[in-house]
């Protein structure tokens, strides 16, 4: 059966690229004025409209990172409630429910984290994205896909030397999201485990170098890296 995907967010990078790769799905993408997830009749609008056989939440209030220290409110209405909302949709129209979360809900100190490791949020965003995971949860068919995600080109003028992540690109995330739309539970995304500098210096080798002792505004992880295995068992087997 062709799948019928409803996805918040808008047109987002992410969702940009959902839609170049959406080959026998029909997708239906609306604006945050045809669907404000704070708003849960626009949500169940949407859904009466479109018939969705999933929903990708892509959603969120995400930068500057420091908004969600200094405005929690408007990070915890969004990120927390919103999601809760879109949950309580897709429960009562029985509609598989996919979220993108963030390698920032692990605590950011040992890396390698497994998707059934513990988790706590080094920051407030990450917290945020917790909150959603919380609702998401309790939605028996559901997916969290938990990113290391990275814009392309690479947003900043210079990249972390001393923080390790797990570091994907957006373009590659879109063919995983949708490739592993179907599968349930909670599954790590992201690519090999190095420094922010060394996975985007082979893009822009023009890339200046910074340090966490250099950012004051919001806390930083010094390794936030996460096992991958799952979901390379998982692409091998498709």
């Amino acid at each position: 059966m062709s799948k019928r995907i409803l996805i918040s967010g808008g047109e987002g990078n992410l969702n940009k690229k959902l839609r170049e790769h959406s080959f026998g799905s029909t997708l239906y993408i609306p604006n945050q004025l045809e669907m404000d997830i704070t708003k849960i009749d626009e949500i169940e609008k949407a859904i009466k409209d479109f018939s969705p056989t999933h929903f990708i939440h892509t959603a969120a209030i995400t930068r500057p990172m420091s908004i969600h220290e200094q405005n929690p409110a408007i990070s915890i209405e969004t990120n927390i409630v919103g999601t809760a909302n879109i949950t309580l949709m897709c429960l009562k129209y029985k509609i598989k429910l996919i979220y993108t979360s963030t390698d920032y809900v692990y605590n950011g100190t040992k890396g390698n984290y497994l998707e059934t490791d513990g988790v706590n949020p080094f920051t407030s965003y990450g917290w945020s994205k917790l909150g959603g995971e919380c609702s998401v949860k309790m939605c028996p068919n559901h997916l969290i896909l938990r990113l290391a995600m990275c814009e392309k080109p690479f947003p900043h003028p210079k990249a972390l030397v001393d923080m390790i992540k797990s570091p994907i690109y957006v373009d590659d995330v879109a063919k995983l999201v949708l490739n592993l739309i179907d599968e349930v539970g909670v599954i790590n995304v992201g690519g090999k485990a190095q420094s922010v500098f060394d996975f985007v210096k082979d893009e822009n080798p023009d890339i200046g170098k910074i340090r966490l002792s250099e950012i004051g505004d919001v806390n930083m992880a010094t390794n936030c890296s996460m096992n991958i295995e799952k979901l390379k068992k998982l692409i091998d087997n498709d």
